[in-house]
C-alpha cells in the first residue's frame, strides 16, 4: 500500500509540473538544442521516491516506452529496408540489362561503381550525427530519404557508367545521416532500436523479388527493365520521406515540441520526464553533454570503440559480399536464369529475419551478447564454406541460407554490443558513427575482394569472407577475458568503468 501511495504522489508530482505553464516554459526552452532542461528533470525528481529495478515494469512507464517504440519502430524500420534496397539493387539491375547497356563487366568499373558509395557514406557518418541534434531527427531524416529517393529515380536514367557513378556518390552522401541517426535516435530513448535491424534482411531480399517484378516491364515507355527498377524503387522511398515528416518523432528531450506537419507534440511533460528518468537510471547518461575537439578526442582513446568498429567492419564485409554479389553468383556461377537468379536470393533473407529476431531476443533476453555474436559468426563460417567450396548444387545453395543467417544476424548483435558497453550520449554518437564507418569500409572491402578475374566462382573471396568470421570468434573470446576481469576490478572497488559507479561491461 504504502508503494502505490509513493507512486500516486509521484503522479501527482508530475501533474503539477505539466499543469504550471511557467515551469514548462522553463523546462521547454532551458535545455541543448530547444529540447526541455533534462539536468533540471533530474534535479526535482531527485526528490520523488527513488528508482529500483522493478520499475522497469511499472505500468505508466511501459506504456511511454510502447508508444515510442511503436511510433518510431514501424516507420524506421521500414524506411531502413528500402534504404537497403537503393544501395543494393545494383546486381539486379546488372542482370537486367544494365551490364550491356552501361558496359559494366568492362575492367573493375562494376567493383568501382560499388565502392564509390561507401567513401562519402563513411566521412560524413559523423558530421549528420551532429546535425540530427540540431535540426530535429523528423525534419532531417525524412528530407535525407526524400533526397535519395530523387537520387535512384535519377539512376534510372543514366546513359553511360560515369553518370551511375556520380550517382552512387551523391547516394553515399545522403544514405550517411540516415542509419546512423537512427540507430542514435533510438539507443537515446528505446532499448528495442535492435528491433530496427530484422527488416533489413528482408529489405535486402525484398530487392531481388521487386526487381524481378519491375524488370518485367522492359519495354514500356521505351526503358529497359533496370531503368525501371530504379526508377520505381526511388519513387517509393520519396513518398515513404515523406511519410517520416508525420511519423518520425525526435529525442525525448525535444519530442515535446511541435511536429512540423502535424502540429501536435508525441510525448508531455510529463511523459518525457518518465523517459528521461528511465535513461537515468538504466545509463546515467540522460543529460546530454556538450560536444568539443577535447571530448572527442577523449571518446576516440578508448580502444572498445575502435574494436567495435573494426568487428563491424568484419562482419559487414559478408554481409555486402551476399548483397552486391550473390545474384550474380547464382547467375553466372550456378547457371540459372536472370528470373530465377533474382528470385533464388530472396528467401535465404527471409529466413534470416526470423534468425535476427531470435538470436537478437536471445541475447537481449539473457543480457550475453558475445556468445551469439560467436554462434552467428560460425554459422556463416560453415554457410560460407558450403557455398564456396561444395560441388553439389543444392549444398551451394543451402551454405546460402547459413551465410545470410550468420552475417545480417550479427548487425544487431554487434550493435547492441557496442552500446550496452559505453556510456554518454555523445560518446554513443561517436562510437556509433565509427561503427556505422567500420560497417562502410567493409562494403568497400566487399567490393573489391569480388574481382571480375576470380568470377564466376570468387574462390579468394570467399576464403577471405570465412577468415573475416574466424577473426571475429577470436576477438569475442578474447573479451569474455578481459571484460570478465575488469568487471571482478570494479567489484572490489579498484576502478570505475565508463566513468559511472555501478556500471558493468556486458560479455
Amino acid at each position: 500500500m504504502a508503494h502505490h501511495d509513493e507512486k500516486d504522489d509521484y503522479a501527482r508530482h508530475l501533474e503539477q509540473n505539466d499543469s504550471s505553464s511557467d515551469k514548462d516554459k522553463e523546462l521547454q526552452h532551458g535545455g541543448r538544442d530547444g529540447g526541455i532542461d533534462v539536468a533540471r528533470v533530474l534535479e526535482e525528481d531527485a526528490s520523488a521516491p527513488a528508482s529500483g529495478p522493478e520499475e522497469k515494469d511499472d505500468k505508466e512507464t511501459r506504456r511511454v516506452m510502447r508508444k515510442i517504440d511503436f511510433r518510431l519502430l514501424p516507420c524506421l524500420a521500414v524506411i531502413y529496408a528500402f534504404a537497403l534496397i537503393d544501395r543494393v539493387n545494383l546486381p539486379n539491375a546488372r542482370i537486367a540489362g544494365m551490364d550491356e547497356d552501361l558496359q559494366l563487366s568492362v575492367g573493375n568499373r562494376y567493383s568501382l561503381v560499388t565502392m564509390i558509395f561507401f567513401v562519402p557514406y563513411v566521412i560524413f557518418q559523423f558530421p549528420a550525427n551532429i546535425v540530427i541534434r540540431r535540426l530535429g531527427a523528423a525534419l532531417w531524416l525524412s528530407s535525407l530519404v526524400i533526397a535519395w529517393g530523387a537520387v535512384t529515380i535519377g539512376m534510372g536514367f543514366t546513359t553511360h557508367w560515369t553518370q551511375l557513378l556520380g550517382c552512387r556518390v551523391l547516394l553515399g552522401v545522403l544514405e550517411a545521416g540516415y542509419f546512423p541517426g537512427c540507430v542514435f535516435l533510438l539507443s537515446c530513448c528505446s532499448e528495442t532500436f535492435f528491433r530496427l535491424l530484422p527488416p533489413g534482411p528482408s529489405g535486402s531480399g525484398s530487392s531481388s523479388i521487386l526487381a524481378w517484378g519491375l524488370s518485367e516491364m522492359k519495354g514500356i515507355a521505351n526503358l529497359n527493365g533496370w531503368q525501371w527498377i530504379f526508377a520505381i524503387e526511388g519513387a517509393i522511398t520519396c513518398v515513404l520521406g515523406f511519410v517520416g515528416y508525420m511519423f518520425i518523432v525526435d529525442f525525448p528531450d525535444k519530442a515535446t515540441k511541435p511536429n512540423i506537419v502535424t502540429r501536435k507534440s508525441f510525448l508531455t511533460e510529463a511523459e518525457a520526464t518518465i523517459v528521461i528518468n528511465r535513461i537515468q537510471r538504466d545509463r546515467g547518461d540522460a543529460v546530454v553533454d556538450k560536444l568539443t575537439v577535447p571530448l572527442i578526442l577523449s571518446h576516440l582513446r578508448d580502444w572498445k570503440i575502435w574494436e567495435f568498429a573494426w568487428l563491424y567492419f568484419l562482419n559487414n564485409i559478408v554481409t555486402y559480399s551476399f548483397g552486391f554479389f550473390l545474384p550474380i553468383i547464382l547467375r553466372n556461377d550456378m547457371g540459372y536464369s536472370v528470373a530465377l537468379s533474382q528470385i533464388l536470393a530472396f528467401p535465404p533473407y527471409v529466413v534470416a529475419t526470423v534468425w535476427m529476431f531470435t538470436t537478437a531476443w536471445l541475447a537481449d533476453h539473457y543480457r550475453k551478447r558475445g556468445i551469439i555474436i560467436i554462434w552467428n559468426a560460425s554459422t556463416a563460417v560453415v554457410g560460407v564454406s558450403m557455398m564456396g567450396f561444395s560441388t553439389n548444387p543444392a549444398t551451394r545453395y543451402a551454405g546460402v541460407f547459413l551465410g545470410v543467417c550468420g552475417a545480417n544476424s550479427n548487425v544487431p548483435s554487434l550493435l547492441s554490443y557496442m552500446h550496452n558497453n559505453i556510456v554518454g550520449q555523445m560518446k554513443r554518437s561517436v562510437a556509433s558513427a565509427l561503427l556505422i564507418g567500420g560497417g562502410a569500409c567493409g562494403g568497400i572491402a566487399a567490393a573489391n575482394i569480388f574481382r571480375q578475374q576470380d568470377a564466376p566462382k570468387y574462390l579468394p573471396a570467399m576464403s577471405v569472407v570465412i577468415a573475416t568470421q574466424a577473426l571475429t570468434v577470436l576477438h569475442v573470446l578474447k573479451n569474455f577475458v578481459v571484460y570478465s576481469r575488469r568487471n571482478r576490478k570494479a567489484d572490489r572497488g579498484e576502478i570505475v568503468l565508463e566513468g559511472q559507479v555501478g556500471f558493468r561491461q556486458t560479455l
